[in-house]
């Protein structure tokens, strides 16, 4: 008979046994954090000054932190607590320590905020608004360790995806838990470094990740899209109030409520304590929010070294509702291990005089610095007081002479990151030894739920086969109609489009369809070759025709050979989509789209010479051939209306028909960003949305070689933008101009044609097209001006309601103008609300002819900018 009691008895000794062996080496603090009533402060900072390192406490205020043996001198904070001093020696084992918070005695200054007068909070952040470059200036490096926690969990999602969700294991009750173990260095004045030294997560984060506050500063004047408190703007975008100074270890502070003089997006809202004297940040508790996402921000601040305020811990709570799914995520940030380099150039104290404050002294002080003419770096390192004016003068002065210094211009930040190759494969006792925050059961509770769902993915992938990507297999008969891409060599792939998506219908061609493959091959020495085939087959018109296009990259230049039979709308820029023209043309009887046939043979030069300039050089011999209407075919047929003639109407031509004819064309266009700005991240540089304008200038011609002589010169200059204005909104605008240098013999097709629209739907970019304009009828043989303008407010009418601002509802008007010799000065006037549902917009608009009205219109669209809701570069 087997003997259970003593098999147990040997379990028993031996989990014992491996206790004390792991508890043998295991030694630091642990304890408890609370308020005097007993309440757990949660997330609490312990710093470890000595050695100038720390933690925080879990949501239940506990700690345990492992140190080596030692004496250690702890400060224990919370923000609107006094903090505690407490001297502890560690040696062998935890230490116990219990620690109660008194709170934050606030007095007030001897001064009164009375009505007229102006509140004392707006002379200290005048002081730290005017210091902020000094402060971001003021290291030249520095080194430091940083661990991040984050958990979260989702709330809700929508009711038809919940079975399927809790079949994968997703509930509310399951976390997301992400640990990771950092270096980081920064170096003056915009590179971040970070060397990822060991991760380890389960479940997916959704990007609510809090890097983008770590890696940024308060001092900028944008932390994460939102303007910061210590912005050179902020009095525009903030209230401030002052509650009061207290002094904790030596140093006063000072607490002032940051209140936003329109609550919303963009924006944060809290309080702020500023450092008396130094006019640097000693901790804060802001919050923000972005498409109805919510941020709380909590940083604490300690001297490292005597010198430099340092954020030490950070805490980000993120909650908030997407598309039907509420969330939650809460992250703890420590900072440890800092070896600071400081800005030798400002290693000095100023003292700062706000000149509407000390009004006299100000005069006194401006009177003197005129009288001494002295360098930049000697004024600051003189050590003498100053104005807030002079302070501002002087960093922008430095700020302008270091940036000389630059070998590389126009980069505004540098951001490298590398993964450790063992990141990944540290496992659980690893993390119980270096973790400075205790996981709390909700936690521990995801870490197991996530890993044993991982186990199981594992073991499926091991046994079930069949279960691979699409395209490892090889060929299969139904790629045919849903596309796919192989791997057929050395760097070499092949792709089928999926036909079924460029199913069509216009009145021309009847229903339509194209067939596409892709080969590109990559070259050893980083050439690329791509040739695409594509053949289309209309019903109604009974024709199939075929195009080839080849490209060939090599360096920054692109050369692209093309030729074939196709259909192509007169318009070159094509201001019609497809799917839309079928639905518009299927439903609603309206043929917008105006096709002709080409035959052609082209060839294109494109050469980047930098990020900031590209030219493009073009050469095209075509036999051009006019088409007519093929099908009257529709879904809804309406007897008050037929489908117009394939041949547009056009106020300066009348009778746009042409007779097919030859022609030899060649274009020049060179395109400029002058003033682009880039960033630098993991050493590939990017370029920044809206740093610069973009202006195009562009001369085509064409040289007579046919019957038709067709023979003229053009030229078009096309400039757009899009730029914050002021505070209170986004301006964005297209102006462009052209004409015929000479005309000799030109067609329809020649003329200068603008992006019309007569559907609906409204193209994402706002100042590509007309919201009323018929697609050609206001085309032109003659000059043109052309002007589309765009602004978003901040808040107008409705987004004046707190419940539309902060869910990223937007406001916009617009106004468009058209001049030729025929236009009588056409002109749109529009109102938007924009972000609906965070996704859409839409338009109201009127359009009139020297000043009388004409017609008027809705229109809908996707959300304006669409694409940088969810770009923080």
């Amino acid at each position: 008979m087997l003997n259970l009691s003593g098999t147990l008895k040997s379990i028993l000794l031996f989990f014992t046994l491996m206790l004390v062996l792991y508890n043998a080496d295991a030694q630091g603090i642990k304890g408890t954090i609370q308020a005097s009533n007993g309440d757990p402060l949660p997330y609490a900072t312990i710093y470890v000054r000595n050695i100038e390192t720390g933690t925080t406490s879990n949501d239940q205020g506990y700690f345990e932190y492992p140190l080596p043996a030692g004496k250690y001198d702890l400060v224990f904070q919370y923000m609107g607590y006094k903090s505690v001093v407490k001297f502890v020696e560690v040696s062998g084992a935890f230490t116990q320590v219990k620690v109660k918070l008194e709170p934050q005695t606030i007095v007030l200054r001897d001064v009164e905020v009375r009505a007229g007068k102006e509140d004392p909070a707006y002379t200290i952040m005048r002081k730290a608004i005017a210091k902020a470059k000094f402060h971001q200036q003021q290291l030249d490096s520095y080194e430091a360790e940083v661990y991040i926690k984050g958990s979260g969990r989702l709330i809700d999602s929508p009711f038809f995806l919940r079975k399927a969700m809790a079949k994968e294991g997703v509930d509310s009750t399951t976390a997301f838990v992400s640990e990771s173990i950092s270096k980081v260095k920064y170096t003056r004045p915009n590179k971040y470094e970070e060397e990822v030294i060991s991760i380890r997560s389960s479940g997916e984060d959704n990007s609510t990740s809090p890097m983008e506050y770590l890696k940024g500063s308060f001092y900028e004047p944008k932390l994460a899209n939102a303007i910061s408190p210590l912005s050179p703007k902020a009095f525009g975008y903030y209230r401030f109030e002052y509650l009061g100074t207290y002094r904790d270890q030596n140093y006063e502070y000072s607490t002032i409520r940051v209140i936003p003089r329109s609550r919303g997006d963009d924006v944060f809202e809290g309080e702020i304590s500023i450092i008396e004297d130094y006019w640097s940040i000693h901790s804060l508790n802001l919050k923000t929010s972005y498409l109805g996402i919510n941020f709380i921000i909590n940083q604490i601040y300690n001297p490292i070294d005597n010198k430099a305020w340092l954020p030490i811990s950070h805490q980000f709570d993120v909650d908030g509702t997407f598309f039907g799914f509420e969330f939650e995520y809460n992250y703890l940030a420590t900072v440890k291990n800092y070896q600071i380099e400081m800005n030798k150039d400002l290693d000095v104290e100023l003292v700062l005089i706000d000149e509407k404050v000390d009004k006299e002294l100000a005069a006194k002080l401006e009177a003197q610095n005129k009288e001494v003419n002295t360098e930049v770096l000697e004024k600051m390192q003189s050590g003498k007081e100053m104005t807030r004016k002079e302070m501002r003068k002087l960093m922008r002065e430095y700020e302008k002479m270091e940036s000389e210094k630059d070998t590389v211009r126009d980069i505004q930040y540098i951001t490298n990151i590398t993964i450790d190759s063992l990141a990944f494969k540290k496992d659980s006792s690893f993390w119980q030894s270096v973790r400075p925050i205790p996981l709390s059961d909700y936690e521990i509770k995801g870490y197991h739920k996530m890993d044993s769902m991982a186990l199981v993915d594992k073991k499926e992938s091991e046994g079930d086969t069949i279960k691979t990507k699409r395209g490892k297999e090889g060929f299969k008969i139904y790629d045919l109609l849903l596309g796919n891409t192989y791997k057929v060599g050395d760097k070499a792939h092949l792709e089928i489009m999926n036909p079924l998506l460029t199913l069509n219908f216009n009145s021309v061609e009847g229903y339509n369809f194209s067939y596409e493959l892709a080969y590109t091959k990559t070259f050893d020495n980083k050439t690329w070759l791509e040739i695409a085939p594509q053949v289309r087959y209309g019903f109604s018109i009974r024709q199939l025709q075929s195009k080839l296009r080849t490209t060939y990259k090599f360096g920054e230049q692109n050369l692209i050979a093309e030729g074939g039979r196709y259909v192509y709308q007169i318009n070159p820029d094509e201001p019609i989509i497809p799917i839309i023209n079928s639905l518009t043309t299927l439903m609603l009887e309206s043929n917008y789209m105006k096709l002709y046939q080409k035959e052609f043979v082209g060839l294109k030069f494109q050469k980047k010479i930098t990020d900031k300039y590209r030219v493009d050089v073009t050469a095209e011999y075509a036999n051009r051939i006019p088409l007519d209407n093929q099908t009257s075919h529709t879904w809804f047929n309406k007897k008050d209306r037929e489908y117009t003639p394939n041949a547009p109407v056009n106020v300066e031509l009348g009778n746009t028909a042409f007779f097919q004819h030859q022609v030899f064309m060649t274009g020049l266009s060179v395109t400029m960003k002058p003033w682009l700005k880039y960033y630098i991240k993991n050493n590939e540089r990017e370029s920044i949305n809206r740093s610069s304008p973009e202006l195009t200038i562009a001369y085509d011609n064409a040289i007579p070689v046919s019957a038709a002589q067709i023979s003229y010169h053009k030229w078009s200059a096309d400039v757009t933008h899009s730029l914050d204005v002021g505070i209170r909104g986004r301006l964005s605008f297209r102006l462009g101009g052209g004409g015929f240098l000479a005309k000799d013999s030109i067609t329809f097709l020649d003329y200068n044609h603008f992006m019309g629209n007569r559907t609906p739907i409204q193209d994402i970019d706002v100042v590509k097209s007309y919201r009323l304009l018929p697609y050609y009828n206001l085309s032109t043989d003659g000059s043109y001006f052309n002007l589309l303008t765009h602004y978003q407010f901040r808040k107008f009418f409705f987004s004046r309601f707190i419940f539309a601002r902060k869910r990223g509802v937007k406001e916009s008007v617009f106004v468009n103008y058209l001049g030729t010799k025929s236009s009588l000065h056409y002109t749109e006037a529009g109102y938007s609300i924009d972000n609906i549902f965070r996704l859409f917009r839409v338009e109201a608009v009127a359009a009139f002819q020297d000043g009388a009205y004409i017609d008027w219109g809705i229109r809908f669209g996707v959300a304006a900018f669409l694409e940088e809701m969810f770009n923080f570069d």
